[in-house]
Formats: C-alpha cells, sequence, structure tokens
C-alpha cells in the first residue's frame, strides 16, 4: 500500500499543472509561423477585455513593416485574435509600419495612441478612434505629436500612454538624445476637452521627467504605463533595451511631471536561466479593472528575441505602494 500511494504521488506531479503554468501566457502565430507579441495594452470595452499588441512582419525583408494585432479575453486569462491595424493606404506617415499601441476608453469609443516605426529620428504619435474597438478611424490631424529637436531629444516621440490626471490628460512618450543612443521618457499635455488633435499637444517639460541612471536601466527607460491611484500617478516603465535584459521599474509623481522611483531594484526582474522570461521581462502595461484589482501585463521571451510572449500578474497595494501578488 505504501508503495502505491507513492507511485499514484509521482504520477499526480508528473501530470499536474504548475500554478505558473496555468497563468496567462498569450501568443499570436499569425505573422511568422512562431509566438511573436510585444507591447500590450488593455481596456475594457463593451463588457469584454481588448488587448493590443505589437505584431512583426510577415517576412524581414524590409518591404512590410510592424503593425498591431488585437485579441479579446472575457477573463484577462485567455485570450482569443480578433482582428489587426495595417497602414492604411495613401498614409504616407505610417506606409512603413505602425505599433506600440496605448489606448484609452473615452465616451463610449476607443482612443488609439500608436507609433510610427521605421522612419529614425522622425517617429511619432499617432490617434485614432474606434466605436467597436476593432476598426479605427484616424485623426486627420496625424502624426498628433513629436518633441522639437533639442539639446536633450533628437525630436522623435514613440511609445505612447495617455492618463487623465487633476484635470489633463497626459501624453508620456520614449525619445533619444540627439545622438540617437539614450532612450528616455518626456512628457506632453492637453485640456481636458480636447479631441486629442495635433493642437490639443503642448510639451510639459523641457527635459527628460525620467532617463536611465541605475545599473540596471543600462541606456534606456521606456514604455511608460501609467495608474493614478491615491492622488499620485504611478509609472511602471521598461529600464534597459530589450534582451539587454530589459525590466520593470516604478516610478510616482504628484504632479505627473517631476516622478521619484520607488526602488533602486527593478520590480520585475527578468527570468532566471530556463525561465520563460530569463531575456527580459519587458514593456509594462498596468491595467486598473473597474472591479478594483490591477494587473501588470508585460512581454518576455528566454531566447533574446527569436519569440515573444506576453503574460499579467495581478498587482497588490500595501501601504499603499505596489507589489505582485
Amino acid at each position: 500500500m505504501k508503495y502505491t500511494l507513492i507511485f499514484l504521488m509521482i504520477i499526480v506531479n508528473m501530470y499536474s499543472v504548475p500554478v505558473s503554468a496555468q497563468k496567462m501566457m498569450f501568443e499570436d502565430t499569425s505573422r511568422i509561423g512562431q509566438p511573436y507579441a510585444k507591447d500590450p495594452h488593455v481596456v475594457k470595452f463593451k463588457g469584454r477585455y481588448l488587448m493590443y499588441y505589437s505584431i512583426p512582419p510577415r517576412q524581414w525583408n524590409g518591404m512590410e513593416g510592424w503593425n498591431i494585432g488585437i485579441a479579446e479575453s472575457r477573463d484577462l486569462v485567455n485570450w482569443k485574435r480578433v482582428g489587426e491595424i495595417t497602414p492604411q493606404p495613401g498614409l504616407a506617415y505610417e506606409e512603413k509600419g505602425l505599433c506600440a499601441p496605448g489606448a484609452i476608453v473615452r465616451k463610449g469609443r476607443v482612443h488609439l495612441f500608436y507609433q510610427t516605426y521605421g522612419n529614425g529620428p522622425k517617429d511619432a504619435i499617432c490617434h485614432a478612434v474606434s466605436k467597436d474597438g476593432i476598426t479605427f478611424e484616424r485623426d486627420k490631424t496625424n502624426p498628433i505629436f513629436h518633441p522639437e529637436p533639442s539639446d536633450w531629444t533628437c525630436g522623435r516621440a514613440i511609445d505612447a500612454e495617455v492618463a487623465y490626471f487633476k484635470g489633463k490628460y497626459y501624453l508620456y512618450f520614449a525619445t533619444r538624445d540627439p545622438a540617437f543612443k539614450i532612450q528616455k521618457l518626456g512628457v506632453a499635455v492637453a485640456d481636458k476637452r480636447t479631441d486629442f488633435s495635433r493642437s490639443s499637444w503642448q510639451l510639459a517639460a523641457e527635459k527628460s521627467i525620467l532617463f536611465p541612471e541605475l545599473p540596471w536601466e543600462g541606456e534606456c527607460v521606456e514604455g511608460a504605463s501609467i495608474c493614478v491611484k491615491d492622488g499620485k500617478m504611478w509609472m511602471f516603465y521598461a529600464g534597459a533595451y530589450n534582451n539587454s535584459p530589459q525590466q520593470i521599474g516604478v516610478a510616482y509623481s504628484e504632479d505627473g511631471i517631476n516622478f521619484t522611483r520607488l526602488s533602486d531594484k527593478p520590480f520585475k526582474p527578468n527570468g532566471k536561466p530556463g525561465e520563460w522570461n530569463s531575456s527580459e521581462s519587458g514593456h509594462p502595461h498596468l491595467f486598473a479593472d473597474k472591479d478594483g484589482h490591477t494587473y501588470l501585463f508585460y512581454q518576455g521571451n528566454p531566447d533574446h528575441g527569436k519569440t515573444w510572449r506576453i503574460t499579467q500578474e495581478e498587482v497588490v497595494w500595501k501601504d499603499g505602494k505596489p507589489s505582485l501578488k
């Protein structure tokens, strides 16, 4: 009997699915036949969750660009691909590609903010709007924002994140220094009555609001994601370039411009050797659900970028500060 129980325990352990494997692990193989999905952003819209994310060119031949995939879920764990956003014919500004989506729901519509791709220092932020969350109408003033070149920026704007805070809309973006080496964050603002068009946005600070300073951040701070809680903005950001490894940090602000790091260590580090995210835990998105729960979506891979998957973990707030559940 003793040996029978031991044998049964071994069998159960062999076929039991570990808790970590039961978590969300989204992949999109539609473009290149292997998992490749990056830069997640989630909204709740008309009774379901929609996730927007970057998908690669079908062929790495320089003739196609990055695009945006759309997936749908009812539980934040199981996702089904339901569409994609590709360059609109005749729009020169996005003909080389578009990616890195950010979205907000406002007055029954999804407002999508995304970047052009493949234009180097001239990449900029664009805007589109949708009644169903799947098909989008471009803003006629696109691109809606990029900073003017100066001593702190080359003029590029990517990785859009829009958040409402204290009567204004804040547009966070990543840019690079004039040498196109150091990636950093900037911010623009618009009035609460904005239509998000180009004339709405004004640069809020003639400087970077967050740039790489810590050893683990390397030469890059990018991918800002904002959550407003208890009168503060909480920014989850990516530190270091992809697979360096990229890891996730947290900073907070009371005015949306001046940010203080929560710690000098990553909030979510890359995984250990052999784990699914050993090459990086990157490009965060903090999704605050209407039921009060908060989730950290992020990308990862174990093979230095040959594949990319997206997962999420719940964030809990203890003594007014975030931690992973």
